[in-house]
Order: C-alpha cells, then sequence, then structure tokens
C-alpha cells in the first residue's frame, strides 16, 4: 500500500566534519532525521524534512544535497543563521565519536507549516527530541499530528548534548510512548538505563505504546521486540568503511517497507487508525509475522550498504533489490 500524500521527517540537517585518526576532514551533509529523510527520497517517497538550516555554504550543501534525493524542505526551514555542525572522529574500526556545534529550534514558520500539509507518517529522534528549545516543540507537533499519522522515533542519543540519563528518560520515554515504530541502539538503551540489559528495556517499551520496538546490535544484528515476543535478526556481512548513516538507513528501509505493506500510513481521516490497528494485530501473537520479519531484515541490508560506502550515503530502492 502507497499514498500520494508525503511522509513528515522532524529533525535536524546538519553537516558532518568527518576526520580519520591519520587522515584529513571532509565534510559531509547529514543530521539523523534528515538521513531518514534522504533514505527515504531514495526508496521511492515523497518526504518533506521540517528543519532548520541556513543560508551559508554548509546550508546551500544541505539543500542542494537533500533536493537531489528529492526531499522537499518544509516552508520557513531556512534561516539566516549559521548552519549546525558535527565533527565526527572515526577510530581505526570506522565507529565515530561526535562533538557539536549546534542550534535546535525550529523557525516560527514551520511550527505554523507542520499541519497545513497532510502526511502519511511522521519520523523525529535524535538531537531535535533531546535538545531545548525545539525538542518541546516537536513534542507539541506530534501529540497533534499522530490523529492523522503513523509515528517511527529513534532516540539516537547525543551523551556530550544532554544532561545525566536519570535527567533524559522521561523526555524519551514521552516520545517512545507516542510512536507506532521505534528504533533504538544497544548503546542508547545502556547509556539512558546503567546496569539494565538494553533487552530489557526494549521488551519494556514494546508493552507501554509502540506496536515495533527494533534494537539494533551492531556486528550482532538486531532483535525485534513486540507486545508478546521476540525474534533475533541476524547480521548482514560487510566490509566497514564507516559507521556513520547507517542507523538512520536502518530507519529507513524500516519505515519504507512498513509503508508499502500498509502497517505505517495515514492521511485526512481514519486512515493512520486503520494502519495501527493492523500494525498492532500483526504483533498480537507470540510470532513475528512473516512481512515484519522482512522489513526487519531489509533494514539491516540498508544499513550495511551504508556501512560500506563513506558518510551518511543510503541505499536506492535498486540496490535493495
Amino acid at each position: 500500500m502507497t499514498s500520494a500524500l508525503p511522509a513528515l521527517v522532524v529533525g535536524e540537517a546538519l553537516v558532518d566534519i568527518i576526520t580519520d585518526p591519520d587522515g584529513p576532514s571532509r565534510s559531509h551533509p547529514g543530521g539523523s532525521p534528515a538521513n531518514v529523510a534522504l533514505g527515504l527520497g531514495r526508496l521511492g517517497h515523497p518526504v518533506r524534512l521540517a528543519t532548520r538550516v541556513g543560508h551559508d555554504d554548509f546550508g546551500h550543501l544541505l539543500q542542494r544535497h537533500l533536493k537531489h534525493s528529492g526531499v522537499e524542505l518544509t516552508t520557513g526551514s531556512v534561516v539566516d543563521a549559521a548552519t549546525s555542525t558535527a565533527t565526527a572522529v572515526l577510530d581505526a574500526a570506522g565507529a565515530a565519536r561526535y562533538t557539536f556545534d549546534i542550534t535546535w529550534a525550529l523557525p516560527t514558520a514551520v511550527e505554523e507549516a507542520l499541519l497545513e500539509v497532510p502526511a502519511v507518517h511522521v519520523h523525529t529522534g535524535s538531537i531535535a527530541t533531546a535538545l531545548s528549545p525545539g525538542a518541546d516543540q516537536v513534542l507539541t507537533a506530534l501529540r497533534a499530528l499522530r490523529a492523522s499519522a503513523t509515528v517511527s522515533y529513534d532516540p539516537n542519543l547525543r551523551p556530550a548534548l544532554l544532561r545525566s540519563p536519570w535527567e533524559e528518560r522521561e523526555q524519551v520515554e514521552q516520545f517512545a510512548a507516542l510512536s507506532d515504530v521505534v528504533k533504538a541502539s544497544e548503546e542508547d538503551l545502556a547509556w539512558l538505563y546503567p546496569g539494565v540489559t538494553p533487552d530489557k528495556t526494549a521488551a519494556r517499551w514494546a508493552r507501554s505504546g509502540p506496536a515495533l520496538v527494533v534494537l539494533t546490535r551492531g556486528a550482532d544484528g538486531a532483535q525485534a521486540w513486540w507486545r508478546h515476543g521476540c525474534q533475533d535478526i541476524a547480521p548482514v556481512p560487510v566490509r566497514v568503511v564507516d559507521t556513520v548513516g547507517a542507523g538512520d538507513a536502518f530507519m529507513a528501509g524500516l519505515v519504507s517497507r512498513l509503508l508499502h505493506a500498509g502497517l505505517l500510513g495515514g492521511g485526512p481521516g481514519t486512515e493512520a487508525e486503520t494502519a495501527r490497528t493492523a500494525l498492532h494485530t500483526a504483533t498480537d501473537t507470540d510470532r513475528l509475522p512473516a512481512i515484519l520479519d522482512e522489513a526487519v531484515a531489509t533494514a539491516s541490508r540498508a544499513a550495511a550498504l551504508t556501512c560500506a560506502r563513506e558518510g551518511a550515503d543510503p541505499p536506492t530502492a535498486a540496490e535493495l533489490m
């Protein structure tokens, strides 16, 4: 099932400045929500991004990059300010450690535009749902939008920008409870709940709101959790160039497959509740239905393809076939 209505992604777009242990720096368009929007666009979905970028060179780089993959910026997203950056220092295994120069707040024009154009699905996460004052704006918007659209969320936590784990939990759990699908990494949940195994947190979240919680485990694959069960998802072998944007490619691949299956999606009227009910019904047994199994496996392939090349460069639909 598909729709001509767009998906809506709400969150930061920034430039990743990537530095190898022994090499020069390179600049790549990034930002977790922007990467998810990019991934959905490359997979053939009409998609809008509600964000904040500047009129500077980095902002122009981001706009060209997103437009090339079919991502439309929500009215008011370009402002007279500096574009945010994230400096990623890669270790010998290609894993990234980030420092940020970022301001996050939705421009007033974006807040007003969010509710003007219907969307089938809304995705958010990362800095957009953690950093004030923008996080409160996003939470308010999500509460209004979920009446007509399904919702996905990826906390994608950046501890360098955050308060203590116990100060962050309430807000993270509010976003998770509003969502139909949540993806989180083991690192996210281990930081957020010290002393609690990530699988216990994923299982608890799956019983408290989302129909599906996917726990990504790096080279060990993933686990899908739902109200009545859990299933391991085998890793996809890959030669890692770097891990930048891999989780975002996973999220885009997962949302794409669930939209096509009619297990996510909305629009005017009651379509969101129809899809929401279908997703909950599909996870109402102790076995993961084949369609969800395939969706998570596809998401894993998308992440693997992204790991095999430099920067946040998610695959196209043809590459996932």
